[in-house]
């Protein structure tokens, strides 16, 4: 069932994406952190499908949001299951675009700004952030970190435990791709 999901989600990316200096990963990098007085939060996700197309400036990702692993148990079961509702909304995804040029000839750290639309929790939401495409070594890897607000994304977190996660949530994106074309 996961690679089916996983080659349907592909084949909607390339088609999005065209063929032109087309870039993917299957084991692309997000994780979220939440530091508080009371209890630091940390979630990380390394089964993150990502593709770009250089060509065109368009990127697409996508993940389960149950291969978020938590360094406590009762965090991950809380958060599947109270707050983020994995069982109903099984997955995120992003598509969108970036600005900026980056030559795949010269190696260097290119600063670009990514917008698109971050589909969470059922809720899909505008996102814009500065991020960075690194050409090494013939290797294409991009960088991101923004934050999210629960509330934005029809998240709730009781007030019992509201003061035990931040208002805004870091998210932390890291992708290095492999070359398809």
């Amino acid at each position: 069932m996961k690679k089916i999901i996983s080659a349907i989600i592909l084949v909607i990316l390339v088609q999005t994406c065209g063929y032109s200096q087309l870039y993917m990963t299957r084991n692309g990098f997000i994780g979220f952190y939440s530091r508080t007085p009371f209890e630091d939060i940390k979630a990380e996700n390394h089964q993150v499908y990502a593709v770009i197309n250089v060509g065109k400036k368009n990127l697409a990702f996508t993940l389960l949001i149950k291969g978020f692993l938590f360094p406590k148990e009762l965090m991950q079961v809380h958060f599947n299951e109270n707050y983020i509702e994995s069982d109903k909304y099984p997955k995120a995804s992003f598509n969108g675009a970036y600005t900026g040029d980056v030559l795949l000839t010269k190696e260097e750290a290119y600063k670009i700004n990514v917008s698109g639309d971050l589909t969470l929790h059922g809720v899909t939401k505008k996102i814009e952030c500065p991020a960075t495409l690194e050409v090494r070594q013939g290797k294409l890897s991009g960088k991101a970190r923004f934050s999210l607000k629960p509330e934005d994304f029809n998240i709730k977190i009781p007030s019992i435990v509201r003061d035990k996660v931040e208002q805004e949530i870091k998210v932390m994106v890291q992708l290095d791709f492999n070359t398809q074309n």
